[in-house]
């Protein structure tokens, strides 16, 4: 069995860390570019798989002879020339391209979301336990100094009693030519989702690390209300907490120019998040204590508002999540964004989702969750409209490139 030890020793022995890149699309491009660039210390591109000859040509032209280029994963990862594996390819195979990495003795970062569906997640979750290796997932939004600051507000109590988070998001905007770039898009068999799987799986991961797992959902989402598509591209979900907390949740990807705008409130003031800057309201007293206190009916604690601006534009995004993968296996640095954490705000879309199928709430410790989703979402992959399926991790199956 893998033990510190064992990690201590391989810590060690390792003086730079070679990654390797599945699936050269747009955010893999972006991951071999830095990398190769040298930009994360102590890290070096080794190889590149994908399975379009003319993304491997421009890995060639790019990179030269001092890049790997493979077509096959498997033989990537059994040369020998990675100690981490970066998976950029569409959203079924994360769970599997990662088990077979960790199989093969690698460490593993997945680009978000972890998988598509939980069950299959938790079966990663297993297989990397038991491989001793490290598991990472590329929520480089954890890296945004504005969500960073509000979760550490939360967290520390300054808020007070928790009580509601609104999250509005709806500046997702895609044209119809989005959804129609590749076959794989906005269907069922291909990608499992649409917003919520695409575009929101950051604002998912933040809303529960911010202000954690919610008991209870009841969602409303349209499947092709703004596009012509199958899956959902628009969502409303109200959720609950067992401390009586509540949040809702909206998002699209067909409102235009659409709103980012996260407001928290507690019995001590309120946060909101929009655009770059962060507003926090402080009341002057504590309104639980106020209300039950105060001698007159219609007045409010007196409030000061302040508003921060982090240094937004200095988040490191991507970049920073490699970083700290990288330091995590060079020196020990914790890290920033844990793959096994993927699972939560797969959780909260999978019941979402659940929840609109159902016409009714859903229960996050309902034990019979997991299966039903799953059950149900194998039956729309047998009527989606893309054929070539990648549901079932079959690699020889996909038409596409390696593509997120």
């Amino acid at each position: 069995m893998y033990g510190e030890t064992d990690r201590i020793r391989e810590v060690n022995e390792m003086e730079i860390v070679r990654y390797g890149i599945i699936g050269i699309g747009n955010m893999g491009t972006t991951h071999s570019k830095y990398l190769f660039d040298g930009e994360i210390k102590g890290a070096t591109l080794a190889a590149i798989c994908d399975l379009k000859q003319s993304r491997l040509d421009w890995a060639k032209e790019q990179f030269g002879d001092k890049v790997a280029l493979f077509t096959d994963y498997k033989e990537m990862l059994a040369s020998g020339l990675c100690d981490v594996v970066l998976i950029a390819t569409p959203h079924y195979l994360h769970p599997v391209i990662a088990i077979d990495a960790f199989n093969a003795g690698l460490h593993v970062i997945s680009e978000k979301p972890v998988g598509v569906y939980t069950k299959a997640v938790k079966e990663m979750m297993e297989v990397a336990k038991n491989s001793g290796k490290e598991f990472g997932v590329m929520f480089n939004q954890r890296t945004n100094p504005i969500y960073r600051k509000m979760r550490e507000i939360v967290q520390s109590g300054e808020l007070g009693e928790l009580k509601r988070l609104v999250w509005i998001i709806t500046d997702w905007y895609r044209t119809q030519q989005y959804y129609d770039s590749g076959d794989w898009r906005a269907t069922w068999s291909g990608e499992g989702g649409g917003v919520l799987l695409n575009q929101c799986p950051h604002n998912l991961d933040l809303w529960q690390w911010i202000f954690g797992m919610p008991t209870e959902i009841t969602a409303f989402c349209d499947y092709g209300k703004y596009h012509d598509i199958e899956v959902e591209d628009d969502v409303t979900a109200y959720a609950k907490y067992a401390g009586g907390e509540t949040a809702v949740f909206i998002t699209t990807t067909g409102e235009c120019p659409g709103t980012n705008r996260l407001e928290i409130t507690g019995s001590k003031g309120k946060l909101v998040a929009e655009g770059k800057n962060l507003t926090w309201t402080k009341n002057e007293g504590d309104e639980r204590k106020w209300c039950f206190e105060a001698t007159e009916g219609f007045k409010k604690l007196p409030t000061k508002t302040e508003v921060l601006t982090p240094e937004y534009d200095m988040a490191p995004q991507h970049r920073g999540i490699t970083q700290n993968f990288t330091n995590h296996l060079l020196n020990g640095e914790p890290l920033l964004a844990s793959g096994y954490e993927g699972i939560n705000g797969l959780t909260l879309s999978n019941a979402i989702m659940l929840s609109s199928w159902k016409g009714e709430t859903v229960k996050l410790d309902d034990p019979n969750l997991e299966d039903e989703f799953y059950d149900r979402l194998k039956v729309k992959i047998a009527n989606s409209r893309r054929k070539t399926n990648v549901s079932e991790g079959g690699v020889a199956n996909l038409s596409n490139t390696y593509n997120n």
